[in-house]
């Protein structure tokens, strides 16, 4: 038989056929695989239920070369632990030499195999070109990244002497797969660490937990997997800027097989002796770290208890973790505000069905200084405008009586465009805003939103700043870059070090690590935060129609419904509190998204924000 082309031909599909049985699905792979004739690729296993597990079967011993790469492809794609059934695609050296775990590559399809000497199936060696077009990478860290360009991997095959068996003898490091199997086989969540250079970051003051997101295989003991890979630390991406409460080398006790919480919802996580003189005001740390990763992921998780060797160090449940670590998602607007036809700052309780507003107590609800942006800080006593025209930013105090004063920071931009965008607070106070004037553009920083303003070093950033947001953390920027005609939505880590390197009061911040958060979108028009890694975007893909969407800080689509279509969005905000409704503004005013809702009118206004 001629050397056979996996990949997409002219005959008739194959399709992978699969047996279900108590929850566990067989991919028969190569055995099900005619001998003969034009090969269509691996076809993609249709996306499960999230109870039924995948499992591909091993090569059959008359198995050609074609099945044998077809064979393999698909074992990638199954719920096997260690991958073992794939090994026994690769000849011993080879499976001894291959690390799945290196890195995951997602294309937009399945990969394309062809030989590359078609004609010469008889002699005992054969190459087969992986090809196809990349969506995305997970590095070994389980970090994901948006790639793009065209992927092009070899595997080399050979006959063994004895058995006239095909294995692969070179395969690349890591596993390849469609979009779809990718979607079916990982799952995003969000390992937790602590903010370590924020304002509030340092001795009596409650830490503040950042997100990290990354994928876990969804259906290989995904507890387990997180809990070691929480261990290990933070993505090298978000590093910098946090600290986890775990000693430098602690791990998983050697002998420790799957973590599953008892009938009583305690999860036992023992550990080597690095943790063992561990206090416990930082074990409590540790287990929260541990509640915060795991809440969404096992929600049957109650209570976290630390061991090292037959010594109990602490337990914690997660109600202790919220009093252990704050998080954006743990503070509740109390109200929602936006600027009204007389360009006041008015508010209205949020997630209520309140509809008439009410002024803000202080200047800036009275109406002294007409606005176009706000801002409100999220302890909601203080709050930011920007003047009419665009060219002024004001910041004055929630309570009544309270005055106005200079503003505390002006643009000479000369047109409205070209002036102040609409500023954010981030939870310790600072005040954050962007000036678009072409001949000076900067992104500056007010401490407790009273101080000199200053200017944030932005060395990655290539365009303009039209829109900033910070999140909770006070770790994460998000920012609207315009370059050319193309507004890109990008997410950047906030470092801040002594000035010049110094040891004085002075501080330097800069936004760094810049990256994209939507790089399919040609314009976006609007975003907010919506969660600990989430944010909710405006934007149109080239050619397209607008859409709103969640996008996770990593360019990943988180998997949640999108919210119901809107036309006309000109703004659109969100809480870190998922309680809170979506709100926008738009062609019919100020409108919000009650849970499994519609869109439902609110009233006349503008420029929509919660606390943030």
């Amino acid at each position: 038989m001629g050397g056979e082309r996996v990949g997409r031909g002219r005959g008739t599909p194959l399709r992978a056929v699969a047996y279900a049985a108590g929850g566990v699905v067989l991919l028969a792979g190569c055995a099900s695989m005619p001998d003969s004739g034009d090969l269509r690729g691996v076809e993609s296993t249709p996306r499960q239920d999230t109870q039924v597990r995948v499992f591909a079967m091993p090569p059959s011993e008359d198995a050609s070369s074609a099945q044998i790469v077809q064979g393999f492809l698909e074992a990638l794609t199954s719920d096997d632990p260690d991958y073992k059934t794939a090994r026994q695609y690769l000849t011993p050296e080879a499976a001894k030499t291959w690390r799945p775990e290196l890195s995951t590559t997602v294309l937009s399809d399945v990969p394309d195999a062809q030989p590359d000497r078609p004609d010469q199936d008889d002699t005992g060696s054969l190459t087969y070109t992986l090809t196809g077009t990349k969506v995305a990478t997970v590095d070994a860290q389980q970090a994901y990244a948006p790639a793009s360009g065209a992927y092009n991997k070899l595997v080399h095959l050979t006959k063994r002497t004895k058995s006239g068996e095909w294995r692969i003898d070179e395969v690349p490091q890591g596993v390849v797969m469609g979009k779809s199997d990718f979607q079916r086989n990982y799952m995003s969540v969000d390992k937790y660490y602590f903010a370590s250079n924020t304002p509030g970051a340092g001795e009596g003051f409650l830490p503040t937990a950042v997100a990290d997101p990354v994928y876990v295989r969804s259906h290989v003991d995904p507890t387990t997997r997180m809990v070691r890979s929480l261990i290990g630390g933070p993505t090298n991406w978000l590093k910098p800027a946090v600290r986890s409460s775990f000693p430098p080398g602690t791990a998983l006790r050697e002998d420790t097989g799957a973590l599953t919480p008892d009938d009583r919802g305690r999860l036992t996580v023992p550990l080597n002796d690095e943790a063992a003189e561990v206090g416990t005001a930082r074990c409590e740390e540790m287990a929260a770290q541990l509640l915060l990763t795991l809440r969404t992921l096992s929600p049957a998780v109650e209570e976290a208890e630390l061991r090292t060797g037959d010594r109990q160090l602490c337990t914690l449940s997660q109600k202790g973790a919220d009093d252990v670590a704050g998080r954006g998602a743990l503070h509740r607007p109390g109200y929602l505000y936006f600027v009204d036809d007389e360009h006041r700052l008015v508010r209205i309780a949020a997630g209520g069905s309140d509809s008439q507003p009410d002024p803000v107590p202080g200047a800036l609800g009275e109406g002294e200084k007409a606005l176009r942006s706000v801002a409100v800080a999220r302890d909601e006593r203080t709050a930011a405008g920007v003047s009419l025209d665009g060219g002024s930013l004001y910041v004055g105090s929630l309570a009544p009586g309270g005055a106005l004063g200079e503003p505390v920071l002006r643009s000479r931009g000369k047109t409205e465009e070209d002036r102040l965008t609409a500023p954010s607070w981030d939870a310790q106070g600072g005040l954050w805003v962007a000036d678009r004037d072409p001949g000076e553009p900067g992104l500056y920083l007010l401490a407790e939103g009273a101080e000199e303003p200053l200017r944030v070093r932005t060395p990655d950033l290539d365009g303009r700043v039209r829109a900033v947001r910070v999140a909770a953390d006070g770790v994460r920027i998000a920012l609207v870059v315009e370059k050319g005609d193309r507004r890109s939505l990008l997410v950047g880590r906030i470092d801040r070090s002594p000035a010049d390197g110094g040891t004085d009061e002075g501080q330097a911040v800069t936004v760094v690590g810049l990256r994209s958060a939507t790089p399919e979108l040609e314009q976006v028009t609007a975003m907010s935060w919506a969660g600990d890694s989430r944010l909710v975007v405006v934007g149109r893909e080239q050619g397209g129609v607008e859409q709103m969407r969640y996008v996770a800080v990593d360019g990943s689509t988180p998997d949640v419904p999108p919210p119901a279509a809107l036309t006309g969005v000109k703004a659109v905000t969100a809480s870190e509190d998922e309680r809170a409704p979506l709100v926008a503004y738009s062609v019919d005013g100020i409108v919000r998204l009650p849970s499994g809702a519609q869109w439902q009118k609110v009233t006349e206004g503008t420029a929509p924000v919660y606390p943030g």
